[in-house]
């Protein structure tokens, strides 16, 4: 393709202008940033509407503002144009000569494929190269990567999962790859969520205050080695799940804040421009490029790093124009409420999209209240997500399990009371990081009792969420049993591996992921309430609770996928072993002992069913037969009928 084609291709059409302009461009980064056409020549482009001029500064012509000027693109606000002498590395900035008040900045280029390494802010210029060899994971991923499908997600944070030996210092996007992809294979989960990638200004933010939507963090390496992380992944059969933050952005100067000497991207209002926790900036959704900008984020993600998911982040403050603010400090919609209509239609519109043209992928609400149909279509009412994280199961769960064992009796209901709202949406059942930093605690040390009382709650925790119907995630090192806070300055206890107690609960979980995996009744129903019955929830006096989890089923009663069959499972929420405690279940016969959190071989005290027992044709609990079984002390135990 010569220049001049080249050239013409990226430069922006009249049909680029106008769905960038009615909120409805997806693939705004094929047009707008940076882009090499070959001998140097670049095409550099910017959104900046209320600029009286706009000039690219760089490596390539000494940084000296007013060389290299842009010219408008008709009445959109973008400003485009060519520059000569560009090469791969360099790095840029756009200056901009605002009409307002004499404002003048050098900005960070919004749609930089690559950065300068923090605290360097510059964007840039970049080219990609690499070679994808994951097509048949992404032929196929559709298959893998459904609500019927396994889910179990190991939530990383690159900088602190591992650094190097005998260095200071986080692996990089190379060196994690084969590490990370093995370990999380070899663990049985199926999924790993990033905790954000995207480049940012502040390392202790976590990657959550965003400023580079286009650009993988430098802080481990270009766009070339994060894709071959994503790359192996997929070659071990790992889903790629990326947090993504369209919630709010940093005010820091070479960002997004004041971008042309206005508001651009942010309200004015600071009412409904700044978010009150953080400090930081809130998109305007109801400026049409604003969603543009934003929409062609998420795409791209999707497009150029095959990312199999996004996370949304802080849904939540996106929805209530009242979150976390007082009488007098927000702004009513036009209706007088404290929706936020704007943000509303985005996540619409976010949802269709992406679904619509990348199928197999999945997206998840990081929603904290009773925001009704997050999870559901949205040509039904829905806001179209496929999935939404449960907290209120996360914190009644946490809250339960912090409770001296003689206490819980009385709260039996923090256990029981999802069971009333499990299925009103796709719920994904999170441990996540935010539980494990800010003085709250590791898991290990939110449990009461002695050390072996406190490792067997956490396995207990750990068998009783998988039991339930809902996706499942794990925050990287809770799967031994880190009983340190989460710092992310510091690598996991990787050294605990080498002691017994940790290096068992990490086996149980283990067994748990492939038990997961293994068994359909344990996945393939996990969002409808076919795939569910309690046999007894009422036993607070024993703290026990048990239920069944069911396979789908065809007309006949047949189970439609080979080797389906019902899965019983047994909470004793006490440090008191049970004997002769009986169950009712569908059928008599043989059932098998599947896993015991209490097994010798997870650390506990070995108190079981022998790896089975027979059901004896006494009705109970509404069944025509049950099992006497034992109860191991604060253990969770999984039962299924032996094959015929």
């Amino acid at each position: 393709m010569s220049d001049d084609a080249a050239r013409e291709q990226v430069f922006v059409s009249d049909e680029d202008l106008w769905l960038f302009n009615e909120g409805a461009h997806s693939r705004l980064y094929e047009k707008l940033g940076c882009h090499l056409l070959g001998d140097g020549l670049a095409v550099f482009g910017v959104w900046a509407p209320n600029a009286r001029k706009v000039s690219v500064v760089g490596d390539f012509n000494d940084w000296r503002a007013g060389v290299d000027v842009l010219e408008p693109q008709r009445s959109s606000g973008i400003w485009q144009g060519t520059v000569d002498g560009v090469s791969a590395g360099d790095c840029y900035k756009f200056h901009i000569e605002s009409r307002a008040r004499g404002y003048v900045v050098d900005k960070a280029d919004p749609f930089a494929f690559h950065a300068e390494q923090p605290p360097r802010t510059a964007s840039r210029v970049h080219r990609f190269s690499h070679v994808w060899g994951d097509g048949e994971w992404m032929e196929g991923r559709a298959a893998r990567n459904s609500l019927d499908d396994p889910m179990a997600i190991y939530e990383v944070h690159l900088g602190s999962w591992r650094h190097a030996e005998h260095e200071h210092r986080s692996l990089n996007y190379r060196e994690v790859a084969p590490a990370l992809a093995a370990y999380v294979a070899e663990r049985g989960f199926t999924h790993v969520e990033l905790l954000p990638v995207m480049e940012h200004p502040f390392y202790g933010s976590w990657g959550y205050q965003t400023t580079g939507y286009f650009a993988p963090t430098s802080r481990f390496g270009t766009p070339e080695d994060f894709m071959y992380l994503v790359d192996t992944l997929h070659r071990y059969g790992i889903a790629v799940i990326l947090d993504w933050v369209p919630s709010h952005f940093p005010a820091d100067e070479h960002g997004l804040g004041f971008f042309d000497g206005t508001h651009l991207f942010e309200h004015a209002d600071p009412r409904k421009g700044r978010h009150p926790d953080w400090d930081s900036l809130i998109f305007n959704y109801d400026r049409h490029e604003v969603r543009s900008f934003l929409l062609s984020s998420a795409c791209f993600w999707l497009d150029r790093y095959h990312a199999d998911g996004l996370r949304v982040d802080a849904v939540a403050s996106m929805l209530y124009l009242d979150y976390s603010r007082r009488e007098g400090e927000w702004i009513p919609n036009e209706h007088g409420g404290n929706e936020n209509l704007g943000a509303l239609r985005f996540l619409k519109q976010l949802n269709t999209v992406v679904y619509r043209d990348f199928p197999g992928i999945q997206t998840f609400a990081e929603e904290s209240t009773a925001w009704p149909m997050v999870s559901r279509p949205v040509e039904l009412g829905g806001l179209g997500f496929g999935l939404k994280w449960d907290m209120g199961w996360m914190h009644d769960t946490l809250r339960y399990f912090a409770r001296e064992p003689v206490h819980r009796r009385y709260h039996h209901g923090d256990l029981t009371f999802r069971a009333i709202y499990a299925f009103t949406e796709n719920f994904c059942l999170p441990l996540s990081h935010d539980e494990v930093v800010h003085g709250k605690g590791s898991l290990l040390h939110k449990m009461p009792g002695d050390r072996w009382q406190q490792f067997a709650n956490l396995r207990l925790l750990f068998g009783y969420m998988y039991g339930l119907p809902g996706k499942k995630l794990l925050f990287m090192g809770d799967e031994w049993a880190q009983p340190e806070e989460w710092d992310h300055d510091r690598q996991l206890r990787w050294d605990l591996l080498a002691v017994e107690e940790h290096r068992r609960v990490q086996q149980w979980v283990t067994d748990l992921n492939r038990l997961h995996r293994d068994e359909p009744a344990l996945h393939e129903l996990d969002t409808e309430p076919a795939g569910f019955e309690w046999v007894d929830a009422t036993d607070a006096a024993a703290s026990v609770l048990s239920f069944l989890r069911l396979p789908r089923r065809d007309e006949g009663g047949e189970p439609t996928t080979p080797g389906g069959r019902e899965i019983l499972v047994v909470c004793n929420f006490t440090p008191v072993p049970r004997e002769g405690y009986r169950v009712g279940v569908p059928r008599p016969g043989r059932w098998l002992e599947l896993a015991n959190s209490d097994a010798d071989v997870y650390g506990g005290s070995g108190v079981g069913n022998a790896g089975g027992l027979d059901a004896e044709e006494v009705p109970w609990h509404g069944r025509p037969a049950s099992l006497p079984l034992t109860l191991p002390p604060l253990a969770a135990i999984f039962l299924a009928p032996a094959p015929a």
